[in-house]
């Protein structure tokens, strides 16, 4: 009776969205200083935010179409080190003191990467995973294999040695408030991130195409009876999918300033955790468990520095526990 209590007041306070502010309160007394929780936890929000660019992504894929895409990774990789290259080569407006010329830079690399992360979305669904739907084996291998394929072209391309990456003018530096600092690239990927959240909630929630993807979902079949192609669907939602990784891996190059190959790899581990524990086919699960990768990361980074490479599988392990489909699943299976 007690637990049915608990769980009701949990459900009437906000449920599982409330779950970063409780890791912020409980964050604090631990950290200790106060500009120090604060320049934490902007990071964290910043670092969530790019997380969630990859990872919704893969979540909309991986839980609407039954797609096990291991070669999700080739897509960061390569958006990084496109946008890297863009900035490099506009190097004049990079390093201007004009924001015009700054933002333009900005978005030509933003839009590099996502065009190519469109283009390679549709080629890599059309040649690659068409051939083996529903056989998640055979998905597995074949992406894998793809993945290889990729990393070994952005070496011959980019070579072996790493990039570094130029940010504009416009987005170096930081706001001083007081005795916190914080960065303004971290401000700009957290709205950003905000930005492509509430775009994805809308056409998924409040459009015909949005309702279309979800009916298809659960019933292809009458779907496609009524007169519509869902097949044509699953390939936007594809290529949709790998444009935000690819605009994911160039935002991370920017805030890491020096690239490379082992990037894409490195991050799927991260975006694998998120997808899990944000619940299949979840956007709203995919940015509050992107979220709480990305605070806890950096809170425990910097407490127990020790336990910093194992605090993500820790947590994906005690959400599972509790819910075994996720925080917020949009499909059961």
């Amino acid at each position: 009776m007690k637990k049915r209590i608990i769980g009701t007041m949990f459900e009437r306070a906000g449920g599982v969205n409330v779950l970063p502010v409780i890791l912020m309160i409980v964050a604090l007394p631990l950290v200790g200083s106060f500009s120090s929780w604060v320049t934490l936890t902007v990071a964290g929000l910043a670092m969530g935010m790019m997380i969630f660019l990859m990872a919704s992504g893969l979540s909309l894929v991986f839980g609407l179409m039954d797609v096990l895409n291991f070669g999700h990774s080739a897509f960061i990789s390569f958006g990084a080190f496109i946008a890297a290259s863009v900035l490099a080569a506009l190097a004049a407006w990079v390093g201007a003191d004009s924001l015009t010329l700054n933002f333009l830079a900005l978005f030509a690399a933003l839009g590099a990467a996502t065009l190519f992360g469109l283009a390679a979305g549709w080629f890599f669904e059309r040649v690659i995973v068409r051939p083996v739907y529903s056989d998640h084996l055979r998905q597995i291998l074949i992406t894998i294999g793809a993945l290889i394929v990729a990393e070994q072209i952005i070496l011959a391309v980019w070579g072996g040695n790493p990039v570094a990456v130029p940010r504009p003018t416009m987005l170096e530096g930081a706001f001083i408030i007081g005795d916190v600092a914080i960065e303004v690239y971290r401000v700009f990927a957290f709205f950003l991130g905000l930005a492509v959240f509430i775009a994805l909630s809308m056409v998924l929630n409040r459009t015909r195409i949005g309702l279309l993807i979800r009916a298809g979902v659960e019933n292809r079949e009458m779907v496609e009876a009524l007169g519509f192609r869902i097949d044509r669907l699953f390939i936007a939602v594809f290529m949709v999918g790998s444009a935000l990784a690819a605009m994911g891996g160039a935002m991370w190059a920017g805030y890491q300033g020096l690239i490379s190959g082992t990037l894409g790899g490195e991050l799927m581990i991260l975006v694998f955790i998120v997808v899990i524990i944000g619940g299949l086919g979840s956007i709203e699960g995919s940015l509050l468990g992107a979220v709480l990768v990305g605070l806890l990361g950096n809170y425990v980074a910097f407490i127990f520095p020790k336990l910093s490479l194992a605090s993500n599988m820790i947590l994906m392990m005690a959400i599972l526990l509790w819910r075994p489909l996720g925080l917020r699943p949009a499909v059961g299976r």
